[in-house]
């Protein structure tokens, strides 16, 4: 990934990249696939299939788009958080439950609107949210103690680490944890592990079992995955069924091909925000998922402007990388 202004290279960003199949077979790379990454908000389809499995969402009667909250690092816009609050009143629960602690939100223009009405950012602005009310949600189910939620030793925790297990095939003793933005614990595993899992719930999802419905969550409700301009959200407007991706902080994408039972995982070494959008976006072009109109459409996304603090572009952010096939 390259950084240009003036039609100088200023900077540079080095991208890992790895598309493996559902039987684990690496099929493309760039950079090192064996890269130790922690999936940070990409694990979220697996933190939330349990609301299926555990049959949460029926007994509380979540709609898609509360699953699809469940699953996302959204905006904080006005529809985001009404339905935050849905999915913990469903529970019986508020959002003084919350542990995800506050930030400001994602979305610029939703964070000055309150700022303006002197509204303070609480958990439920949270981008992680939808995740935290979906985690409670499940303990409540099971009447496990809401206290400590977000410990790796709650059964909560260790029930999302089992998914994470299951999916990549991996000892859960052999996943890394470490501790999240939000406070739940984070999972590290190599890149090309984290592409098979996204490869194997985009196959299970195919065939119409469990995962399938947070899928159809995601891709039929990609606002709530994302929000306002975002890439998340624009990319499975423009795409359908063909992909569900979802975004990880410190420059981790992950995205699951559903009718190709295939997976990518993308790590931007350096963790620039800036570049994972191009990076996906470049490489879900390269395996051929996305066609010239699709990425026209999403060339705000592949080749993002930069601006100054006077709004004038003065450079943009171009992936460069390409895939090297694996026989």
């Amino acid at each position: 990934m390259i950084c240009s202004r003036g039609g100088i290279v200023e900077s540079s960003h080095h991208v890992h990249v790895a598309v493996v199949d559902a039987t684990g077979r690496l099929v493309a790379r760039t950079g090192d696939p064996g890269r130790m990454t922690f999936y940070r908000s990409a694990a979220k389809p697996f933190q939330a299939l349990p609301l299926v499995e555990d049959g949460v969402q029926h007994a509380l009667g979540l709609t898609s788009q509360e699953l699809a909250l469940c699953v996302a690092s959204h905006n904080s816009e006005e529809k985001h958080v009404e339905v935050a609050r849905s999915i913990l009143r469903k529970a019986g629960l508020d959002e003084s439950a919350l542990r995800c602690g506050p930030h400001p939100p994602l979305r610029e223009e939703t964070a000055s609107r309150l700022l303006r009405a002197g509204e303070s950012f609480g958990a439920i602005h949270s981008n992680c949210s939808g995740k935290h009310a979906g985690m409670l949600a499940l303990a409540s189910h099971h009447k496990w103690s809401l206290d400590g939620y977000l410990d790796r030793t709650h059964p909560v925790q260790r029930r999302a680490l089992a998914e994470i297990s299951r999916w990549t095939e991996l000892p859960a003793a052999s996943v890394h944890l470490g501790i999240d933005g939000c406070g739940v614990p984070t999972f590290g595993v190599p890149l090309e592990r984290m592409a098979f899992s996204f490869a194997r719930f985009a196959k299970e999802a195919s065939e119409g079992s469990d995962p399938a419905r947070i899928v159809d969550a995601m891709v039929g409700n990609p606002f709530f995955v994302a929000g306002t301009g975002r890439l998340c959200t624009a990319l499975m407007e423009q795409a359908g069924d063909r992909v569900f991706l979802k975004v990880g902080a410190e420059g981790v994408y992950c995205a699951g091909l559903r009718n190709r039972g295939m997976g990518i995982a993308v790590k931007v070494e350096d963790g620039a925000w800036r570049a994972n959008d191009a990076a996906m976006v470049h490489a879900l072009g390269q395996v051929g998922v996305l066609d010239e109109d699709d990425l026209r459409t999403l060339s705000r996304f592949q080749s993002p402007e930069l601006r100054n603090t006077r709004g004038e572009v003065t450079g943009t952010v171009t992936a460069v990388f390409e895939l090297e096939r694996v026989s």
